[in-house]
């Protein structure tokens, strides 16, 4: 008859396997992020939660509208987020705050512009236009006035992609540090 193991072993070898699993988990498959900034406002506020599918682009493209989290190209101990606009062998342009591709106008029901002032001259206003590379993607923040985005620091490459951001797990408001701060009407909200 084999050895009754002690409490304390087998509290440990749960333990060592949860934490084996959740490493794996977080590795390979669903990896959760902090929203930091208001780059992505209207969709994603600061103090958001968000869980990133790190599986989805094993088995498929990125699709334009996707919001996505990359490693920043300019500094790789940070992730950005971003909704992915321009995609391989696309003609992006910025005219006048609209954006284009090959020449038509893109359908964007989730930008925000939180600044009533048109700069001609600024390439927030007005980019482009330019030709995508094979192996790279052009993507802008949803809050168009305020996000450092490929409209600044150029194209980003397909090997720096972590994954796609589909849901708000937690919410709270930063700038309130009572239990009131909590956004309850958040959780939940699956992102598109």
């Amino acid at each position: 008859m084999p050895k009754k193991k002690s409490l304390f072993r087998e509290y440990a070898e749960a333990i060592a396997l949860a934490l084996i699993f959740a490493l794996v988990i977080r590795t390979f498959v669903v990896q959760a992020f902090r929203i930091p900034s208001g780059s992505m406002m209207e969709t994603l506020l600061v103090g958001d939660q968000i869980l990133v599918d790190k599986l989805v682009y094993k088995f498929r493209e990125p699709e334009r509208g996707e919001i996505i989290v990359f490693v920043y190209p300019k500094d790789p101990s940070r992730d950005f987020i971003k909704r992915l606009i321009g995609l391989p062998g696309d003609k992006l342009e910025v005219r006048n705050r609209v954006v284009y591709i090959n020449d038509k106008p893109l359908g964007e029901s989730y930008v925000f512009h939180e600044d009533d002032e048109f700069i001609a001259t600024y390439p927030r206003d007005n980019f482009g236009p330019i030709a995508i590379p094979a192996g790279k993607y052009f993507m802008m923040g949803d809050n168009r006035e305020n996000s450092m985005d490929s409209r600044w620091w150029g194209f980003l490459d397909k090997d720096k992609v972590i994954g796609r951001a589909f849901i708000i797990y937690w919410s709270r408001d930063i700038s309130r540090f009572m239990p009131t701060g909590i956004r309850w009407n958040r959780f939940g909200m699956l992102l598109n």
